[in-house]
């Protein structure tokens, strides 16, 4: 039975919270008793790019000639059905259930025409190449020699992949396989297009929230910031007179804002805040 990891590998929450490269490649082993083929574990090693690939997306093909599949392009591949295309084709509408059922089951007091809106962002060509940069599929894919040539990969052709790595869990390891890919990859992205569609400003209210129990507004701090110019993150911590709380990373300045100040509302609350800062 094919093995999924996320709950024992943890780089891609890393990535989330700083915006960093996500997984490393490093060979680790699993621990997990319950899951993965009874007889005997896959071999990975550093120079087997299937198995990195593996350990990028978080789940363990049985076949892995499924996800050879999924990362050739039709540039690449000997003829057009043995590219990446149907598959594709397959991810996009596996993609649009299961993030369907997610924004169902998450708001069940929105309208059809609100999830419909956050639907249609988040499952976007945009995030689904989003996706793919942050999972490093580009470095994976079988191109042709014109396309290898070129120093970065197409964005259309990076979401293209991202819909095709699903279709290759989906077919490799079932629909709940699929989901939990999904679930684990899009999470935070719906967390935060509902918030925006529903017009949440946690800054605001933290600022209200501030001056009602303690006569005073809330201060932010630029902590910590990484990255190369074009693609920086920043971490920025906020504090209501004395008390600090759980800085945040985002992707700019302002994100990152909302982020603390959504961390200190819940804290303030007794709860643990949404965006760890480590």
């Amino acid at each position: 039975m094919p093995r999924n990891d996320y709950d024992e590998y943890d780089e891609f929450d890393e990535f989330v919270e700083c915006e960093e490269c996500i997984g490393c490649g490093e060979c680790e082993e699993y621990e997990d008793d319950d899951v993965g083929p009874v007889d005997s574990e896959p071999v990975e090693c550093e120079d087997d790019p299937l198995a990195i690939l593996e350990r990028k997306v978080g789940y363990i093909f049985s076949d892995r000639s499924i996800l050879e599949s999924a990362m050739t392009h039709a540039s690449g591949a000997d003829h057009r059905l043995a590219s990446n295309e149907r598959m594709e084709f397959l991810g996009d509408a596996v993609l649009g259930l299961i993030v369907c059922e997610m924004l169902y089951d998450r708001y069940p007091d929105r309208s059809e025409g609100d999830l419909t809106q956050i639907k249609s962002s988040v499952v976007s060509r945009q995030t689904c190449a989003v996706m793919s940069e942050r999972l490093g599929l580009g470095d994976f894919l079988v191109l042709g020699k014109g396309m290898s040539n070129n120093p970065s990969v197409p964005r259309s052709i990076l979401a293209n992949t991202f819909e095709a790595i699903l279709a290759a869990i989906y077919f490799d390891g079932g629909f709940e396989a699929a989901q939990r890919f999904v679930h684990h990859v899009f999470d935070e992205e719906i967390r935060r297009v509902g918030a925006g569609e529903h017009g949440i400003n946690f800054k605001s209210l933290l600022q209200q929230t501030s001056q009602r129990k303690f006569s005073t507004t809330p201060a932010y701090k630029s902590l910590d910031e990484k990255g190369p110019d074009h693609s920086k993150c920043f971490n920025i911590g906020v504090k209501i007179g004395n008390r600090r709380f759980t800085p945040a990373w985002g992707p700019n300045k302002k994100e990152a804002e909302q982020r603390a100040a959504e961390n200190a509302l819940a804290e303030l609350k007794g709860e643990e805040p949404p965006y760890p800062s480590e």
